[in-house]
């Protein structure tokens, strides 16, 4: 099966174009599945795989105390790998052919009040190369409601700060146009006039937009660690990751009247029924408005 799954993964790379990151999720989901099937049932085989061994894998995920969205992810993967195999004819009948998802737990995105993302985004000490690269980071970030798997991708020809926007690409390659504000706009000048130079000088040529110490591209997990670091600093005992940027500039953007379809694009969701969810959330917040200022709420 193992070399069977190197075919799939080429085949999702060439053919359909998918990103890096995806790939690697579904490589490693299907990786584990196929050591399951090995180390449990003993089969090396694709076509000796049934619904039970699928079905069995999965409640083990369960068991495991994965979550929905874990399981549902692996189910997509282990439906696309014998839906392909079917085709290619490696196998003569698909056993995940009407395989179920179970069903998705709703949990609400986490996202920081503004005045906690003013208090993150000068946190970082612009007076230095490093410290004025950071602010740049988490303003774009805030501005463009960006995957951080996006940002870090970015090179400096997607950024035009002269007619205010960002070019990105997301999943599934598609490229979209996002409009960025005047602060974002000045910090990303500052960074690219004087910091990114002094951080690049080893490495000129570089194209990536924002270089960690040594010049090369920022990676996610460097980041991350950035953001952490700030988020301790300031005291902030929730867990905050380049993602709660991305749900708080959706949520920001909804509380004060934005258009939900401008949301969808900015965010980039195909189904506009994933940006939905942040409704939710801005519902929560005029329920708990309501219950602090009215004066019949608490009566």
């Amino acid at each position: 099966m193992l070399e069977h799954l190197k075919q799939f993964i080429d085949y999702l790379s060439v053919e359909k174009g998918l990103a890096v990151n995806t790939l690697e999720s579904y490589e490693r989901d299907l990786s584990q599945f196929c050591s399951y099937m090995k180390e449990t049932f003993g089969l090396d085989e694709a076509g000796e795989v049934s619904k039970l061994h699928i079905t069995s894998y999965l409640l083990a995920l369960r068991q495991k105390g994965k979550a929905s969205s874990t399981v549902t992810r692996n189910v997509v993967s282990i439906r696309g790998f014998f839906q392909f195999l079917t085709l290619e004819r490696f196998i003569e009948q698909d056993p995940a052919q009407h395989l179920e998802s179970p069903k998705q737990d709703r949990r609400l995105p986490k996202s920081i009040t503004i005045e906690e993302v003013e208090k993150l985004l000068a946190a970082p000490d612009i007076s230095k190369p490093a410290g004025l690269r950071d602010k740049a980071m988490l303003e774009l970030l805030y501005a463009s409601g960006m995957r951080v798997s996006e940002l870090m991708d970015l090179d400096v020809d997607n950024v035009n700060t002269g007619m205010g926007f960002v070019r990105c690409i997301g999943k599934g390659s598609k490229e979209r146009i996002i409009p960025l504000g005047k602060i974002c706009i000045d910090f990303l000048n500052r960074y690219l006039s004087a910091a990114r130079p002094v951080l690049t000088k080893k490495k000129p040529d570089e194209a990536s937009l924002f270089v960690n110490q040594a010049g090369g591209r920022m990676t996610r997990q460097g980041f991350w660690k950035i953001i952490k670091k700030y988020a301790l600093q300031l005291g902030i005992r929730q867990e905050i990751t380049p993602h709660t940027l991305r749900h708080s500039f959706a949520t920001h953007l909804l509380e004060n009247g934005a258009d939900l379809r401008a949301v969808q694009e900015m965010l980039g969701h195909a189904d506009i029924s994933t940006t939905q969810i942040y409704t939710h959330v801005t519902k929560s917040k005029m329920k708990e408005i309501y219950d602090q200022t009215h004066p019949r709420a608490k009566k």
